[in-house]
């Protein structure tokens, strides 16, 4: 087992506590990472329960294939959990999975290995994808999307108040020079934010834009959440862990509005529980990390999670 394994996964087990409540059932964790929640969950299933997982990282997958040559309940398919409603036909259990775990992000093994790209506090080639394998690396996005298109994202996606400044001196940079480094990137951005917040490196909104920008989270995302909501089974349980405001955002909203039922009926017009439609209940308020684990894991401050159960 890798040090990874070892890792004090964010509100592990408050997580896995509401998400499994049939030993003999069928489960899906969304964000395999490095197992941290699949240990876990395995560890609560009986002999008869199975776990499949998702993953777009191959170093993921990779260790998954470790855990399923001890463990056959465990199988894990390469792609997003966006296309969870998919494997879940191949393996014949749409509409019967008891739960769905949804841990969103970026994962620490990802952040502190610099050749991701991921983070601005190392130097390494400006990646930032989830599968590098796969699709456009920021360096490649950066090099050919205008100043519109790249403000509009640090804007949007990391909530950068300086967006277009932080986006024209990018554009100015790169007819120099080729941006193809994450140290290069923090740099301009750091150059081109006039005020920096306390405790915050100027680069950490504009590094989250592009990282939410080049991996789609958070379309995959809203595509997920609702694949979620078709394939589990009535009584199944979905748990979300976010990390930032704009995914806690779209989370807390699909919840809420499938708790609330059908929105279309005029307001004062009596009907019955079965017209409104509802198809989740919300189980209690959103959790956050105890003060100990903020203290012993301090990148699981700004953590949220939220639960819900199927109704139907």
């Amino acid at each position: 087992m890798t040090q990874d394994f070892n890792h004090k996964t964010v509100l592990l087990d408050e997580a896995v506590e509401l998400l499994v409540h049939d030993t003999d059932g069928v489960y899906m964790d969304g964000t395999f990472g490095r197992g941290g929640h699949s240990g876990l969950i395995l560890q609560h299933l009986s002999p008869q329960g199975r776990l499949q997982a998702f993953d777009k990282d191959p170093l993921a997958i990779t260790q998954a294939q470790v855990m399923i040559a001890n463990d056959s309940r465990l199988s894990i398919t390469q792609t997003s959990f966006a296309n969870m409603d998919q494997v879940a036909q191949q393996h014949h259990c749409f509409g019967h999975v008891h739960g769905i775990l949804l841990d969103l992000g970026v994962s620490s093994p990802q952040i502190d290995d610099a050749s991701r790209g991921f983070s601005f506090q190392y130097d390494g080639p400006l990646d930032m994808r989830m599968n590098p394998d796969a699709g456009e690396s920021a360096a490649q996005w950066l090099a050919r999307a205008g100043a519109e298109e790249i403000a509009d994202v640090l804007y949007h996606y990391g909530e950068e108040r300086f967006s277009r400044r932080m986006a024209r001196a990018i554009v100015e940079h790169r007819q120099q020079q080729p941006i193809t480094t994450t140290k290069q990137l923090a740099g301009i951005i750091a150059a081109a934010n006039p005020k920096w917040e306390k405790g915050k490196n100027p680069s950490t909104r504009a590094f989250q834009g592009i990282r939410i920008h080049i991996n789609q989270e958070l379309k995959d995302l809203e595509v997920g959440l609702q694949a979620a909501l078709e394939i589990l089974a009535p009584g199944g349980r979905l748990v979300v862990i976010s990390f930032h405001s704009l995914e806690d955002r779209i989370v807390k909203r699909f919840m809420r509005e499938h708790a609330k039922g059908d929105s279309h009926i005029p307001r004062g017009l009596p009907v019955t529980e079965d017209q409104l439609k509802r198809r989740l209940t919300l189980l209690g308020k959103a959790r956050k990390p105890t003060p100990y684990e903020i203290e012993v894991n301090p990148r699981s401050r700004s953590a949220v999670m939220r639960v819900a159960e199927k109704i139907e």
